[in-house]
């Protein structure tokens, strides 16, 4: 039979204490075990919080204003058959965008690629107004800054036409020759370019030919000289011929002696000695030798006393200009009255 058990009042019953002291011992436990989890993963929880952090400042700075500037290129478009832009103009527009960075980091510069349509200009200046809505840029970006802000063409119709074309030589000949004559072939080339250019180009050079020391006529290939600018020659080549000339001179021979021919009889001349200027080839001139070539013709003639004229042998290209003097006095002598001289 059981013995029923007595229970005092304010006391706990038998276990009691021990249940309370248990249940404080478990708490600890799981404090101390969560302390030590938190020791062992704090690494790992420091790089998450970093992580954050980096991510919201990224968020957060990207949503943030900023500048940026880009090269534009210019497209020009649909010029009018046969006309041209004559004056420098830019290939590209420099832009600068503001907006959050990574939409900035976004665009693409060809895609921001101005159109300027030159449909119906004509000859003279054409200006294009250039503002921050010639460009395409994403929402929330817009364009603060455009440079040059305009352009300005110089428009001008290209236009053909022929001009002359002069051989340009360098040198001289040889001594005793001259340049009679150049030309060339073809003797016209046409010019090519925009209008107020080519109005201004009255003739074509070519490219200097040398003719130092050259004695004879020259053929040669020679190149054009272009007239620059936006012209173009329809050759760039002629065929230069130069054709040369003796120099002409005169010069004077002094003391040449006088002849008398076709006589038996002996004769006296008086003066004996003559003066002559001639006219020639330089280079004839400087060869020519008379001696012998001056004189009197006697032929038929007596025994007395004769005023005759002076002769000369010369080389057909040798003309006499002056002489001095034009005759002289011969006395003719029967044979053994006189010595000639």
């Amino acid at each position: 039979m059981a013995t029923p058990m007595i229970t005092t009042p304010g006391k706990p019953p038998p276990g009691g204490r021990a249940t309370r002291m248990d249940a404080g011992r478990e708490r600890r436990a799981r404090i101390a075990g969560f302390g030590r989890g938190i020791r062992r993963n704090v690494g790992l929880k420091l790089l998450s919080l970093a992580l954050a952090v980096g991510l919201w400042m990224f968020v957060n700075a990207g949503q943030h204003g900023a500048l940026e500037s880009f090269q534009a290129p210019i497209s020009y478009r649909d010029l009018p058959p046969g006309f041209i832009i004559t004056n420098s103009h830019p290939e590209f527009v420099r832009i600068q965008v503001s907006g959050p960075r990574t939409l900035l980091s976004l665009i693409d510069p060809a895609r921001l690629t101005l159109h300027l349509d030159l449909t119906g200009v004509g000859i003279g200046q054409a200006s294009f107004k250039i503002g921050p809505d010639s460009f395409a840029v994403p929402r929330q970006t817009s364009v603060t800054s455009v440079l040059p802000s305009q352009i300005v063409l110089e428009i001008d119709k290209i236009v053909t036409r022929n001009v002359a074309v002069r051989l340009v030589t360098e040198g001289a000949p040889a001594e005793g020759y001259k340049v009679a004559a150049t030309d060339v072939a073809p003797a016209q080339v046409g010019v090519r370019g925009p209008s107020r250019e080519v109005a201004r180009v009255d003739e074509v050079e070519t490219e200097p030919l040398a003719i130092e020391g050259i004695s004879a006529d020259l053929d040669r290939t020679v190149d054009l000289m272009t007239p620059g600018g936006a012209i173009r020659l329809a050759t760039g080549e002629v065929e230069a011929k130069v054709t040369l000339a003796p120099v002409i001179a005169s010069r004077e021979f002094r003391g040449l002696p006088v002849q008398v021919r076709d006589t038996g009889f002996r004769y006296r001349v008086e003066p004996r000695r003559v003066t002559m200027v001639l006219r020639g080839p330089l280079l004839t001139l400087a060869k020519l030798d008379l001696r012998g070539a001056v004189y009197v013709e006697a032929d038929g003639l007596t025994a007395g006393t004769y005023n005759l004229p002076v002769q000369v042998n010369l080389p057909d290209d040798v003309a006499l200009v002056r002489q001095s003097p034009a005759r002289v006095r011969v006395k003719m002598y029967r044979e053994g009255q006189a010595r000639n001289g």
